[in-house]
């Protein structure tokens, strides 16, 4: 079994005469929690696109579990994209289908599962995000922060993934409302034994999930590892994002846990 869930290798990503990405290498582990980080304009998002086939790279190359994502076999590329789920940042949730149908919907893709097992399904799904039942004929708009994100991450989930990405998973929530989702992924992803990739700018979610951290900077991976070690690195950027009081608060606040 490949140990390397992802593996990126001499990425370059430009539009038009903008560079993103010169010969980003980077490999995320099999049951590690990796976050990518960066200023705004350093090509994070673009990254996590990439990695689910949403955008193709101009160069380089993106395996999933030891395959190529862009392999030109379209049944390849199906298989390997359901071995992985997205939460996008807003939630992306389907504004016409109730919470039921959102969550049923990546199950009916298959046409593989009858009606009565997917309806099964769904509830485990809410269940599994901490959602009731009577949630499943929510539409998105009487839905909170909170519950949007939820029935995202159930939706992310419905196929069993293998491998979860997260697009900034806590933006938008208060304190509490975030500690919560971030107590929920934690849970999941022991629960499941999930390989997550998340890109966050908020301190506090970094310092209590990541098991390593990706900083992206001048087109590049700067820095790579653990918190602790990635903190050391004299970057400006690394100085101003990870060593103010904010990124100090976070950590006793990790390390009190």
């Amino acid at each position: 079994m490949n140990a390397s869930v992802i593996e990126v290798e001499q990425l370059c990503t430009r539009f038009g005469a903008v560079w993103v990405h010169r010969d980003l290498a980077l490999q995320v582990e099999r049951g590690e929690v990796l976050a990518l980080v960066g200023g705004s304009g350093s090509g994070k998002t673009t990254l996590l696109r990439e990695l689910i086939g949403l955008l193709r790279p101009t160069s380089g190359r993106i395996r999933l579990f030891g395959e190529p994502l862009f392999s030109g076999d379209a049944r390849c590329d199906r298989r390997l994209r359901r071995r992985f789920g997205v939460l996008f940042q807003q939630g992306a949730l389907f504004s016409a289908f109730d919470v039921f149908d959102n969550l049923a919907f990546p199950l009916r893709e298959l046409r593989l599962l009858p009606e009565d097992l997917i309806a099964e399904l769904v509830m485990q799904k809410l269940a599994m995000v901490e959602l009731l039942a009577s949630h499943a004929h929510l539409m998105p708009a009487e839905l909170s922060g909170g519950m949007v994100k939820r029935v995202a991450l159930a939706r992310a989930l419905a196929l069993e993934p293998e491998l979860l990405l997260l697009d900034e998973p806590t933006a938008g929530l208060d304190p509490d409302r975030s500690e919560a989702f971030v107590q929920l992924i934690r849970m999941l992803r022991a629960q499941l034994g999930l390989t997550v990739v998340l890109v966050t700018h908020d301190l506090d979610t970094l310092a209590a999930l990541s098991d390593r951290v990706a900083v992206l900077a001048g087109q590049r991976i700067l820095a790579l590892g653990p918190l602790g070690e990635v903190m050391q690195v004299d970057h400006p950027f690394i100085r101003n994002f990870f060593c103010g009081e904010r990124s100090r608060r976070a950590m006793n606040r990790e390390a009190a846990i």
